[in-house]
């Protein structure tokens, strides 16, 4: 009892130094933030000068910048410009509201120096960046319509007093359609290339677009088709074997399934890790089993569910299943370095030590609200070797640690809890696990 009340007390300080706390109410969330005094100071040279509130300041929805003012040095002179994204209220039938000002500071004064309209009606992301070997700074920026539903993207460069946009793509277009667009160094060249993903629409299969920058201005494109069934993208980076990084995609494939693909540059253009829709079908899984770096090594991990042994033939809905992570090895091959649970529903991974793998199965305590891992053999279901809950409140919390059980991490008001029952004489399988075994097991998606 001693030995796990020090293993509870070392768990929880390290759980109460990752956890989160949420102080902010809905009201505090649904009204726009307070301004500075420097960007009131912006917000006046935009507005009517006798006051009236002729504007409404339009924020960016994901990304690095969430405020409708970036303040950053844009065309590399060594001083700040600020970048404004609002909405007029009174403007002609014919023109597009949504507008971007560029200020620029005069003394100790801001004046507005660039005024254009904006694609769409609303601002989805911010990117600023240089690009490739060019030297000047980029301007990504990703709108919408009311719905969200389209995205387009534009690229601007502001210089000598104009904001100007970019040609990036093919026949001579300055906006582009995409469903993700991100920055990042593919090939480890000390350079950042630009990425643009758009889904399938109307026959027309996935496609993924890399843009680098030379030092003339021109810019160079990559282009690669992916499934034709992905929609919806979420996009994490790994390390690949070679050093280089690549880009693990999680698309929708289907009715509450996911799919996923790596793509990668080598030698300046584009390649995918699966060469057939086939390959990849491998993949196929539960929507929300998304790529994770399960190991925090820098690469990612992808997961296969597989029924747990026993399931094999039940029901989907009755299945209870087993994830296997994979990794891309050396050459260039899937290659399993874990198995585990993954609780999708309370976002915690289990992962299995080796001598479970192919021994241990999994049953569900309906009365208590567990997940029971259980000793297997010759098809069938052994001794109970630990149980995992997870509490949603102090009060389920405080009654399970008074039942023995040990604290493995909190997130939130949520609670990680497990038991490992005391089951004396039965050691002869190998299976028992130790409180320190089942703490470098566990896993949360934070």
């Amino acid at each position: 009892m001693k030995k796990i009340s020090a293993i509870i007390t070392a768990l929880s300080t390290g759980a109460a130094l990752t956890g989160c706390t949420f102080g902010a109410s809905i009201d505090t969330l649904m009204t726009p933030p307070k301004l500075s005094v420097e960007q009131e100071q912006i917000y006046s040279k935009l507005t009517d000068p006798t006051g009236a509130s002729t504007i409404s300041l339009k924020y960016p929805k994901s990304g690095k910048y969430l405020s409708a003012f970036i303040i950053e040095d844009i065309d590399d002179d060594g001083g700040n410009e600020a970048i404004v994204f609002y909405e007029r209220k009174n403007h002609a039938a014919d023109e597009n509201p949504l507008r971007i000002n560029v200020l620029d500071k005069e003394g100790d004064e801001w004046k507005s120096v660039y005024d254009t309209a904006a694609e769409g009606s609303e601002i989805e992301e911010v990117i600023i960046s240089k690009l490739g070997s060019n030297k000047r700074t980029n301007i990504i920026v990703g709108t919408s319509i009311i719905n969200r539903s389209e995205k387009n993207v534009s690229i601007y460069n502001y210089s000598n007093g104009e904001l100007m946009k970019q040609i990036f793509d093919a026949p001579a277009s300055s906006d582009e359609p995409y469903s993700y667009i991100g920055v990042k160094d593919l090939d480890s060249d000390g350079q950042n290339e630009f990425l643009r993903f758009t889904g399938a629409s109307n026959g027309t299969p996935a496609t993924a677009n890399v843009y680098t920058l030379d030092k003339n201005g021109n810019f160079n494109n990559a282009s690669i088709g992916l499934s034709e069934n992905f929609g919806d993208f979420t996009i994490n980076y790994g390390r690949l074997p070679d050093g280089n990084t690549g880009i693990y995609i999680d698309a929708v494939s289907g009715t509450g399934t996911i799919q996923s693909d790596v793509v990668y540059m080598q030698d300046g253009s584009l390649q995918r890790f699966f060469s057939t829709p086939e390959e990849a079908s491998v993949t196929e899984r539960s929507a929300g089993c998304t790529c994770f770096d399960v190991d925090g090594d820098g690469s990612i991990e992808i997961p296969v569910q597989k029924a747990a042994p026993g399931y094999e033939y039940y029901d989907d809905s009755e299945k209870l299943k087993l994830t296997e992570w994979m990794k891309i090895n050396s050459d260039m091959k899937l290659q399993r370095c874990y198995v585990s649970y993954y609780s999708l529903n309370d976002g915690y991974i289990f992962i299995f030590p080796d001598r479970w793998v192919g021994k241990v199965t999994l049953k569900t305590d309906l009365i208590n609200d567990e997940i029971v891992f259980c000793a297997y053999d010759k098809k069938i279901i052994g001794r109970d070797l630990m149980n995992i809950f997870c509490a949603e409140d102090a009060p389920s919390c405080e009654d399970r640690l008074m039942g023995e059980y040990m604290l493995m991490h909190t997130k939130g008001d949520s609670s990680y809890l497990a038991y490992i029952p005391n089951n004396t004489g039965t050691d002869g399988d190998g299976l028992s696990i130790t409180a320190g075994e089942a703490a470098i097991g566990f896993r949360t998606r934070d």
